[in-house]
């Protein structure tokens, strides 16, 4: 006997409107990873003084993992601060999407801001004095944001001395205690500054130039502060600088040029065949959604590139070359 035929269902055309959604759902940028703090994309700020619009931001894409010690740089003007400003709730963007330790910067009221700020991230301003207020001592700074969050701390007034005691002995600040900050060095102030700052915990702690007005030593000092707020402490640190002491001491190097990510310098510790440890770094130029990278000004500068460039595709790499037609 002959089978018939199996009947197949004949799913129908998708119509124009299950396209465009189709087409928006995969324009959506992905969920960041759970091990991701910090996921910025496509993020722009634009400001409006006297009918000139700046843009400050042009589409930044940014992604920090949990744990990270990042270091953001770049020229004056590029577009770290007002970045930093935005990931620490003192700034809303014009568009685009910013999440840190899963709160999504663009959807917060006036209220969920100023707990976001108390809770989530620590922040670090340049100039040392004012991070802390002139009337009060070292210990009553750093417990004073604990008091601030109130019973969302869950702290008793055991605990918060006790977390001060924690915080001021993990920074080596104990001696400082009961002095105010007039009696303290500028190192100092910013070493109290970095305790205030992790005195709620927050997972996130941000630093706009923190050793700016402090000389190189002391700069390095602050420096290894916040590699313990790191490594024992356990917060995603970022730090915008213009010192290269400071930039080349980080595993990870973030460069920002006119609003976006441009490059980035990874160092690994490398062991050779003779156990002698080093530092392995490489820099790599970012690739945007749209296929855009940034090259680097100096490789630039070294060919004479401008305005435009010849493009090739090798086997397996990408050919940029100097362009071979002057004068069209």
């Amino acid at each position: 006997m002959n089978s018939l035929p199996q009947s197949r269902t004949v799913e129908p055309a998708p119509t124009l409107q299950e396209l465009q959604e189709r087409a928006l759902a995969a324009a959506r940028p992905k969920a960041p990873g759970v091990d991701a703090a910090i996921v910025c994309d496509r993020l722009v700020r634009i400001f409006s003084a006297g009918g000139i619009e700046v843009q400050a931001l042009q589409g930044l894409e940014l992604t920090i993992r949990q744990g990270d010690l990042v270091a953001l740089v770049g020229a004056s003007g590029s577009g770290k601060s007002t970045l930093l400003t935005i990931l620490a709730g003192l700034d809303v963007p014009t568009a685009g999407t910013a999440t840190v330790a899963g709160r999504d910067l663009l959807e917060m009221s006036a209220r969920d801001r100023l707990r976001y700020r108390r809770e989530v991230v620590g922040f670090i301003w340049q100039q040392t004095a004012r991070n802390l207020l002139p009337f009060l001592t070292a210990a009553e700074n750093i417990a004073l944001p604990m008091q601030l969050r109130g019973r969302t701390a869950g702290l008793g007034a055991r605990q918060k001395a006790a977390r001060v005691a924690e915080l001021l002995e993990a920074l080596e600040i104990g001696d400082l205690a009961h002095r105010r900050p007039r009696e303290m060095s500028g190192g100092q102030q910013q070493r109290v500054a970095i305790a205030v700052a992790m005195a709620n915990n927050p997972p996130v702690l941000l630093a706009d130039e923190p050793t700016g007005e402090l000389d190189s030593e002391t700069g390095a000092a602050i420096f290894e502060a916040f590699r313990t707020v790191n490594r024992e402490l356990g917060a995603t640190v970022v730090i915008v600088t213009h010192d290269p002491m400071v930039a080349g001491e980080v595993r990870r190097t973030v460069a920002i040029r006119d609003g976006r990510t441009s490059s980035e310098v990874l160092r690994r510790t490398v062991t050779d065949e003779h156990g002698e440890e080093s530092v392995n770094e490489r820099e790599y130029v970012m690739l945007d959604r749209t296929g855009r990278v940034q090259l680097p000004v100096k490789f630039l500068e070294a060919l004479g590139m401008e305005h435009r460039v010849a493009v090739d595709l090798a086997a397996d790499h990408i050919e940029v070359r100097p362009d071979d037609i002057p004068g069209h």
